[in-house]
Protein backbone atom coordinates (compact mmCIF):
# COMPACT_ATOMS: atom_id res chain seq x y z
CA UNK A 1 0.00 0.00 0.00
CA UNK A 2 2.95 2.34 0.47
CA UNK A 3 4.01 4.58 -2.40
CA UNK A 4 3.79 8.08 -3.82
CA UNK A 5 2.77 10.29 -6.69
CA UNK A 6 3.93 13.85 -7.21
CA UNK A 7 2.59 15.77 -4.21
CA UNK A 8 1.24 12.81 -2.22
CA UNK A 9 2.66 9.91 -0.25
CA UNK A 10 1.10 6.92 1.49
CA UNK A 11 2.85 5.03 4.27
CA UNK A 12 1.78 2.48 6.88
CA UNK A 13 3.01 2.55 10.46
CA UNK A 14 1.63 0.79 13.55
CA UNK A 15 -1.51 -0.29 11.67
CA UNK A 16 -2.24 3.28 10.57
CA UNK A 17 -2.17 4.39 6.94
CA UNK A 18 -1.00 7.98 6.44
CA UNK A 19 -1.94 9.90 3.29
CA UNK A 20 0.24 13.01 3.27
CA UNK A 21 -0.31 15.95 0.93
CA UNK A 22 3.02 17.62 0.16
CA UNK A 23 2.71 20.11 -2.66
CA UNK A 24 3.43 23.26 -0.74
CA UNK A 25 4.35 25.35 -3.76
CA UNK A 26 0.70 25.02 -4.89
CA UNK A 27 -0.87 25.26 -1.40
CA UNK A 28 -1.40 21.50 -1.50
CA UNK A 29 -3.96 21.91 -4.28
CA UNK A 30 -4.92 18.49 -5.60
CA UNK A 31 -3.74 17.67 -9.09
CA UNK A 32 -5.59 15.09 -11.15
CA UNK A 33 -2.90 12.53 -10.27
CA UNK A 34 -3.34 13.27 -6.54
CA UNK A 35 -7.13 12.98 -6.71
CA UNK A 36 -6.86 9.68 -8.55
CA UNK A 37 -4.30 8.41 -6.02
CA UNK A 38 -6.67 9.17 -3.13
CA UNK A 39 -9.42 7.28 -4.91
CA UNK A 40 -7.16 4.25 -5.45
CA UNK A 41 -5.99 4.22 -1.83
CA UNK A 42 -9.52 4.49 -0.47
CA UNK A 43 -10.76 1.72 -2.76
CA UNK A 44 -8.06 -0.64 -1.45
CA UNK A 45 -7.72 0.22 2.24
CA UNK A 46 -10.70 -1.78 3.56
CA UNK A 47 -9.07 -4.95 2.23
CA UNK A 48 -5.63 -4.04 3.60
CA UNK A 49 -4.99 -6.35 6.59
CA UNK A 50 -2.22 -4.20 8.06
CA UNK A 51 -4.29 -1.01 8.27
CA UNK A 52 -7.02 -0.35 10.85
CA UNK A 53 -7.17 3.47 10.61
CA UNK A 54 -6.56 5.92 7.76
CA UNK A 55 -5.19 9.43 8.40
CA UNK A 56 -5.25 12.30 5.90
CA UNK A 57 -2.75 15.07 6.68
CA UNK A 58 -0.65 17.72 4.94
CA UNK A 59 2.76 19.38 5.07
CA UNK A 60 3.11 23.15 5.32
CA UNK A 61 0.97 26.11 6.40
CA UNK A 62 -1.98 25.19 4.13
CA UNK A 63 -3.85 21.92 4.51
CA UNK A 64 -5.29 22.16 1.02
CA UNK A 65 -6.80 24.73 -1.32
CA UNK A 66 -8.88 22.03 -3.01
CA UNK A 67 -8.64 21.11 -6.68
CA UNK A 68 -5.78 22.61 -8.69
CA UNK A 69 -7.66 25.27 -10.67
CA UNK A 70 -4.60 26.19 -12.71
CA UNK A 71 -4.24 22.62 -13.94
CA UNK A 72 -7.96 22.45 -14.67
CA UNK A 73 -7.73 25.57 -16.83
CA UNK A 74 -4.72 24.10 -18.63
CA UNK A 75 -6.76 20.97 -19.34
CA UNK A 76 -9.47 23.03 -20.99
CA UNK A 77 -11.56 24.06 -18.01
CA UNK A 78 -13.33 20.77 -17.42
CA UNK A 79 -13.01 19.09 -14.03
CA UNK A 80 -12.16 15.48 -14.85
CA UNK A 81 -14.70 13.26 -13.05
CA UNK A 82 -12.95 12.52 -9.78
CA UNK A 83 -14.37 12.73 -6.29
CA UNK A 84 -11.82 12.20 -3.51
CA UNK A 85 -14.44 13.26 -0.97
CA UNK A 86 -16.73 10.40 -1.94
CA UNK A 87 -13.73 8.08 -1.92
CA UNK A 88 -12.91 9.01 1.69
CA UNK A 89 -16.55 8.61 2.74
CA UNK A 90 -16.67 5.15 1.15
CA UNK A 91 -13.99 3.78 3.50
CA UNK A 92 -15.49 1.55 6.18
CA UNK A 93 -12.50 1.88 8.51
CA UNK A 94 -12.14 5.03 10.66
CA UNK A 95 -10.70 7.97 8.73
CA UNK A 96 -9.07 10.85 10.60
CA UNK A 97 -8.05 14.23 9.23
CA UNK A 98 -5.24 16.35 10.68
CA UNK A 99 -5.53 20.05 9.80
CA UNK A 100 -2.64 22.30 10.71
CA UNK A 101 -3.37 25.38 8.62
CA UNK A 102 -5.76 26.90 6.12
CA UNK A 103 -8.38 24.41 4.98
CA UNK A 104 -10.26 25.97 2.10
CA UNK A 105 -13.14 25.01 -0.21
CA UNK A 106 -12.29 21.61 -1.72
CA UNK A 107 -9.82 21.07 1.09
CA UNK A 108 -12.66 21.60 3.57
CA UNK A 109 -14.76 19.08 1.65
CA UNK A 110 -11.97 16.53 2.04
CA UNK A 111 -11.74 17.17 5.79
CA UNK A 112 -15.52 16.94 6.22
CA UNK A 113 -15.48 13.62 4.37
CA UNK A 114 -13.39 12.09 7.17
CA UNK A 115 -14.93 10.67 10.34
CA UNK A 116 -13.03 12.97 12.71
CA UNK A 117 -11.12 16.22 12.23
CA UNK A 118 -8.27 17.07 14.61
CA UNK A 119 -6.96 20.61 14.19
CA UNK A 120 -4.02 22.60 15.43
CA UNK A 121 -4.48 26.01 16.97
CA UNK A 122 -3.32 27.50 13.65
CA UNK A 123 -6.07 25.83 11.62
CA UNK A 124 -8.57 27.98 9.71
CA UNK A 125 -11.58 26.85 7.68
CA UNK A 126 -13.26 28.59 4.76
CA UNK A 127 -15.73 27.90 1.95
CA UNK A 128 -15.15 30.08 -1.12
CA UNK A 129 -17.23 28.22 -3.72
CA UNK A 130 -19.78 31.05 -4.00
CA UNK A 131 -17.04 33.66 -4.20
CA UNK A 132 -15.50 31.75 -7.10
CA UNK A 133 -18.87 31.53 -8.82
CA UNK A 134 -19.05 27.74 -8.69
CA UNK A 135 -20.98 25.09 -6.83
CA UNK A 136 -19.32 22.36 -4.76
CA UNK A 137 -18.78 18.91 -6.27
CA UNK A 138 -17.33 16.87 -3.40
CA UNK A 139 -20.17 17.08 -0.86
CA UNK A 140 -19.95 20.51 0.79
CA UNK A 141 -23.67 21.33 0.61
CA UNK A 142 -24.53 18.08 2.40
CA UNK A 143 -21.58 17.81 4.78
CA UNK A 144 -21.12 21.35 6.11
CA UNK A 145 -24.69 21.87 7.47
CA UNK A 146 -24.55 18.43 9.08
CA UNK A 147 -21.38 19.45 10.87
CA UNK A 148 -22.17 23.02 11.97
CA UNK A 149 -25.91 23.52 11.38
CA UNK A 150 -27.69 25.03 8.39
CA UNK A 151 -27.48 28.68 9.48
CA UNK A 152 -23.73 28.60 10.16
CA UNK A 153 -23.09 26.74 6.91
CA UNK A 154 -25.02 29.42 5.03
CA UNK A 155 -23.00 32.14 6.74
CA UNK A 156 -19.70 30.47 5.89
CA UNK A 157 -20.69 30.09 2.23
CA UNK A 158 -22.24 33.53 1.79
CA UNK A 159 -19.36 35.44 3.41
CA UNK A 160 -16.41 33.22 2.53
CA UNK A 161 -14.97 34.24 5.90
CA UNK A 162 -12.49 32.13 7.81
CA UNK A 163 -13.57 30.18 10.88
CA UNK A 164 -10.65 30.08 13.31
CA UNK A 165 -9.64 26.98 15.24
CA UNK A 166 -11.33 27.81 18.56
CA UNK A 167 -14.63 28.62 16.87
CA UNK A 168 -14.35 25.48 14.74
CA UNK A 169 -14.16 23.43 17.92
CA UNK A 170 -17.05 25.32 19.51
CA UNK A 171 -19.42 24.78 16.56
CA UNK A 172 -18.51 21.11 16.11
CA UNK A 173 -16.56 21.42 12.88
CA UNK A 174 -13.56 19.75 14.54
CA UNK A 175 -13.47 17.25 17.39
CA UNK A 176 -10.12 18.05 19.00
CA UNK A 177 -7.64 20.94 19.11
CA UNK A 178 -3.92 20.59 19.72
CA UNK A 179 -1.00 23.01 19.94
CA UNK A 180 0.42 23.29 16.44
CA UNK A 181 3.68 21.53 17.26
CA UNK A 182 1.78 18.66 18.86
CA UNK A 183 -0.73 18.01 16.06
CA UNK A 184 0.98 14.94 14.61
CA UNK A 185 1.49 13.41 18.05
CA UNK A 186 -2.13 14.09 19.00
CA UNK A 187 -3.48 12.46 15.84
CA UNK A 188 -1.16 9.48 16.16
CA UNK A 189 -2.22 8.99 19.79
CA UNK A 190 -5.89 9.12 18.79
CA UNK A 191 -5.25 6.64 15.98
CA UNK A 192 -3.50 4.33 18.45
CA UNK A 193 -6.54 4.48 20.78
CA UNK A 194 -8.75 3.44 17.88
CA UNK A 195 -6.39 0.67 16.76
CA UNK A 196 -6.58 -0.77 20.29
CA UNK A 197 -10.35 -1.17 20.00
CA UNK A 198 -12.54 -3.78 18.34
CA UNK A 199 -12.24 -3.06 14.63
CA UNK A 200 -15.36 -4.99 13.62
CA UNK A 201 -17.58 -3.23 16.13
CA UNK A 202 -16.04 0.15 15.30
CA UNK A 203 -16.77 -0.25 11.60
CA UNK A 204 -20.33 -1.38 12.31
CA UNK A 205 -20.87 1.56 14.67
CA UNK A 206 -19.68 4.07 12.07
CA UNK A 207 -22.03 2.49 9.57
CA UNK A 208 -24.95 2.89 11.98
CA UNK A 209 -24.17 6.58 12.50
CA UNK A 210 -23.80 7.26 8.79
CA UNK A 211 -26.91 5.36 7.75
CA UNK A 212 -28.99 6.67 10.63
CA UNK A 213 -28.56 10.37 9.84
CA UNK A 214 -31.38 10.45 7.30
CA UNK A 215 -33.76 8.22 9.26
CA UNK A 216 -36.42 8.93 11.83
CA UNK A 217 -35.58 8.07 15.43
CA UNK A 218 -37.70 4.92 15.25
CA UNK A 219 -36.06 3.83 12.00
CA UNK A 220 -32.56 4.45 13.36
CA UNK A 221 -33.30 2.48 16.53
CA UNK A 222 -34.63 -0.40 14.46
CA UNK A 223 -31.51 -0.28 12.30
CA UNK A 224 -29.42 -0.61 15.46
CA UNK A 225 -31.57 -3.47 16.78
CA UNK A 226 -31.12 -5.50 13.62
CA UNK A 227 -27.38 -4.79 13.38
CA UNK A 228 -26.76 -5.67 17.04
CA UNK A 229 -28.11 -9.19 16.60
CA UNK A 230 -24.83 -10.17 14.96
CA UNK A 231 -22.76 -9.06 17.96
CA UNK A 232 -22.29 -10.76 21.34
CA UNK A 233 -20.00 -10.11 24.27
CA UNK A 234 -16.79 -12.14 24.25
CA UNK A 235 -17.35 -15.55 25.79
CA UNK A 236 -21.13 -15.37 25.55
CA UNK A 237 -23.23 -17.47 23.16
Amino acid sequence: MEGSVDGLTIEVRDRVGFITLDRQERRNALSLAMRQAIERICAAVDDEPDVDVLVLRAVGPVFSAGADLTEIRELGGALTPTDPGAALRSVDKPVLCAVGGACVTGGLELALSCDLIVASDRARFRDTHARLGVLPRWGMSALLPRAVGVAKAKEMTLTGAFVEAEEALRIGLVTRLAPHDELDATVEALAAEIVAGNARAQRASLDLYDRGIGLTLAEAVELERVASQGFTLDGMP
